[in-house]
């Protein structure tokens, strides 16, 4: 057992446990909390296509790609420093998950895979949509000289994906990874409720040995001085 990747022997009152009040844990709320940040400034944008019916105008649809482009086209350091807080993310909890417990592999495992969903949104998504954003002319060029797909099987035809789609589309994969985000954050929580939740459970089965042990001290005491008078 010892030589497992797990240490199944290691609790929450073991010393090296590392838990909700660790600092690999300010590792994974920090970025996570930076990221929810960012996604929610780009929220005013994102509503109008996903929660309204009502009809979109152009110069709205305009100023989407200007703050696309925009934030794609930002100097590198920008870029350099959000993928240096993503890896400080993972950093957080590879130091979590060496030699965990089993309370670690729930929480922490499940959190991994949440982060990893995350970052493979933010890959295939997000990048590509900024990047398609930032080509000359934008989403309505790139559109207007594309060439419909053809799809030949049971539902045969011609799909085109347009400008006002393909925004939503980013629009969508925000909202996705904002959810994902919160389901780490909702992890987190729960190791922490769990935590406190134990600790209870000691400190009663603590505080009822030592009643016990008590107990028995000073009943032993009564009968020894009973039987030396």
């Amino acid at each position: 057992m010892n030589n497992q990747w797990v240490d199944w022997s290691k609790t929450t009152r073991s010393k090296d446990y590392r838990g909700s009040g660790s600092f690999s844990t300010f590792l994974i709320i920090g970025p996570v909390c930076f990221f929810l940040g960012i996604l929610f400034a780009s929220f005013p944008y994102d509503f109008p296509l996903l929660w309204t019916s009502d009809p979109i105008a152009p110069s709205y649809l305009d100023n989407l790609e200007t703050h696309l482009r925009f934030m794609h086209q930002s100097p590198p350091l920008i870029a350099r420093m959000l993928h240096i807080i993503v890896f400080v993310g993972f950093l957080g909890f590879f130091t979590k998950l060496f030699r965990p417990s089993e309370a670690n592999i729930l929480f922490d495992g499940g959190s991994l895979i949440l982060y990893v969903i995350g970052a493979g949104v933010y890959i295939s998504n997000i990048v590509t949509g900024m990047r398609a954003a930032s080509q000359p002319g934008g989403l309505a060029a790139r559109h207007s000289t594309i060439t419909p797909k053809i799809h030949e099987g049971p539902i045969s035809g011609q799909t085109v994906l347009g400008r006002e789609d393909s925004l939503r589309v980013l629009s969508a994969s925000h909202v996705i990874l904002a959810l994902v985000l919160v389901g780490v954050l909702v992890l987190q929580a729960g190791q922490w409720y769990a935590e406190s939740k134990e600790a209870d459970e000691w400190f009663k089965m603590d505080k009822e040995a030592a009643e016990r042990r008590a107990a028995g001290g000073g009943g032993g005491g009564g009968q020894g001085g009973k039987k030396k008078m």
